[in-house]
């Protein structure tokens, strides 16, 4: 926080509070405060672990918001939690022991990835319902060993980079589980918190966090979550995606160029 300017400061606290309330209407929001953070001159990794633990109090919103259908999925909690934990644990480690300069050269493609399906999560949704129709019904267990390995390989993503975690995690449930989409929505939303709650540990513990910027980040994400849930239904959830995932894919084009 010391090298920032005012002006540096009114940014990050700008785009803090949009994440906060994209990531309640949409989702994607930390396509919007990472590369604010490496535009603000912060090293990758610095910004990478600074942005996750950030972010993170955000997403007990979305747990709560799906109370409902959270009832009932215990045994799911229970048979997925330690593919999540050991997925993020494996991620994050990766991360913080490998050659910084791995992370730079794999940043826009990161980006780019995260924004194209950030896009395309609509038509995911839209697959996913077709797949998995709103019947209501208990989900049936014969999945345990595919949902196991979804969601072990999208925790590791998650460890390391996180964007766009959650249409990771929806696809991967979906795919591998029988079960309608608000509740899959549901899970979801218990594992993504979860995930990043590893990583979080993980990066407090050995990550080159600034917790002056984290001080300053959890607020107003917390902040923008809550307008993002009281008042962003007047905004499309697909357009703001399509926004979203657009200035994803001109700030991984430009990082392409300019990161060194």
């Amino acid at each position: 926080m010391d090298h920032l300017s005012v002006g540096g400061i009114v940014l990050l606290a700008i785009a803090a509070l949009l994440a906060g309330g994209i990531n309640a209407v949409a989702g994607g929001g930390s396509l919007i405060t990472f590369p604010t953070l490496l535009a603000l001159g912060f090293p990758p990794i610095t910004a990478n672990v600074t942005n996750t633990v950030g972010l993170v109090p955000g997403y007990l919103g979305g747990i709560a918001g799906y109370r409902k259908e959270l009832k009932g999925q215990r045994g799911n909690v229970r048979m997925l939690l330690p593919a999540a934990f050991a997925g993020a644990l494996l991620g994050a480690v990766i991360l913080l022991t490998t050659s910084s300069q791995v992370f730079r050269i794999l940043i826009p493609f990161l980006i780019l990835g995260a924004s194209l399906l950030l896009i395309a999560q609509p038509a995911i949704q839209k697959r996913l319902a077709r797949l998995h129709p709103e019947t209501g019904e208990a989900i049936v267990s014969e999945h345990n060993i595919a949902s196991f390995v979804g969601v072990f390989i999208a925790a590791i993503y998650g460890g390391y980079f996180g964007g766009v975690l959650g249409v990771i995690l929806l696809a991967m449930l979906g795919i591998t589980m029988t079960e309608h989409l608000q509740r899959l929505n549901a899970l979801k939303s218990v594992l993504q918190f979860s995930i990043n709650i590893v990583a979080v540990v993980i990066f407090a513990i050995w990550g080159p966090v600034q917790w002056g910027v984290v001080a300053m980040m959890t607020p107003l994400t917390l902040a923008g979550g809550w307008l993002g849930s009281h008042y962003g239904r007047r905004l499309h959830p697909t357009l703001l995606r399509r926004a979203v995932g657009i200035y994803g894919i001109v700030c991984a084009a430009i990082l392409a160029v300019t990161i060194r």
